[in-house]
């Protein structure tokens, strides 16, 4: 391997030129090459950032590690020729479209000691990095991740949004769900056939403790909140700002001598957040961690596969 691993990346779109970006300037590894079937985008990426292009996947001679940014329904078989050459791979979530294929990748992964990474991006979050350090026996997570419409979105929301609340409450709980219980709605006349508008689940770990998760794409406002409970605190984090805030109730009391009304102490505490940096170049380093062998690789691929069998579960029941 290159002192500076050379990177490929397979995509070019919207969220192919993030990372394009960030592997060019993130001075751990070189952008070698950007692939994508069409010259202007996948050329136009390429040439911003001083890499080659090419409209299809050849030779991997010559690279480190590759990152995989195109649709889901390509992840499988792009994800299955580069495990198969021995390649580390970084691929957008889902890792396939369909748990067989998900499991099958990292089964192959395994097998030949490959780093395989999924692109699980909240856990970079700043707000959640900071919030892991302050949480001791969490017991309860609630999560709200809604969005107005994106036609974009054409695998529906469990995919593109409930994924990342359900790894963060996986973290946050430790370990895989006993229990899975999904709803899903469909609403917008706009959206493909069998693509959820509105997702609900709730889980439940092996320590009784339970997540209750809301994800949507007819809201008419971005929200992307998460708590957190202990027994005796309350974590409170804003995704979107990157702040957190913790609670600690004091005392409840009756407002008045009749007994009407509610009033409470409660101490409030403003930690201060761990990073201020881009949770995507975040990422692109624990990655690098992984290609490089500072990272556990075998941790990494295990951490995949919990919010995949979820998703996958919540899919079938309201298939």
């Amino acid at each position: 391997m290159n002192a500076t691993p050379r990177v490929l990346l397979v995509g070019a779109g919207a969220m192919g030129a993030r990372h394009a970006r960030v592997i060019a300037q993130s001075g751990r590894a070189t952008l070698a090459t950007v692939v994508d079937p069409r010259e202007d985008v996948g050329g136009g990426v390429a040439e911003r950032f001083g890499a080659f292009w090419a409209p299809a996947l050849g030779s991997l001679s010559g690279i480190d590690a590759v990152v995989i940014a195109a649709a889901t329904e390509a992840h499988f078989e792009l994800a299955s020729r580069v495990i198969g050459e021995g390649i580390p791979v970084l691929v957008e979530k889902p890792m396939a479209d369909g748990i067989e294929q998900t499991l099958s990748l990292i089964a192959a992964a395994e097998r030949g000691s490959i780093p395989v990474m999924c692109g699980l991006l909240e856990r970079f979050n700043p707000a959640i990095m900071t919030a892991r350090e302050l949480v001791d026996e969490p017991v309860h997570v609630t999560a709200t991740r809604h969005s107005p419409y994106a036609p974009r979105i054409a695998t529906g929301v469990s995919w593109d949004l409930l994924v990342h609340d359900v790894d963060l409450a996986v973290t946050f709980l430790g370990g895989e769900p006993t229990s899975v219980s999904g709803l899903l709605g469909r609403y917008d006349p706009r959206s493909l056939k069998g693509a959820e508008d509105v997702a609900e689940v709730v889980l439940r770990f092996s320590g009784g403790q339970v997540a209750h998760l809301s994800a949507s794409r007819i809201g008419q406002r971005k929200v992307r909140s998460m708590s957190v409970h202990d027994v005796d605190k309350l974590v409170e984090i804003d995704l979107l700002r990157r702040d957190v805030t913790v609670y600690h109730n004091v005392s409840d009391q009756p407002a008045n001598d009749d007994g009407r009304g509610y009033k409470y102490e409660t101490v409030i505490e403003i930690p201060e957040i761990a990073s201020s940096r881009e949770p995507l170049a975040s990422q692109f380093d624990h990655f690098v961690d992984l290609v490089t062998g500072v990272a556990d690789a075998d941790v990494e691929r295990r951490s995949i596969v919990p919010s995949h069998h979820v998703i996958a579960e919540v899919k079938r029941q309201n298939s």
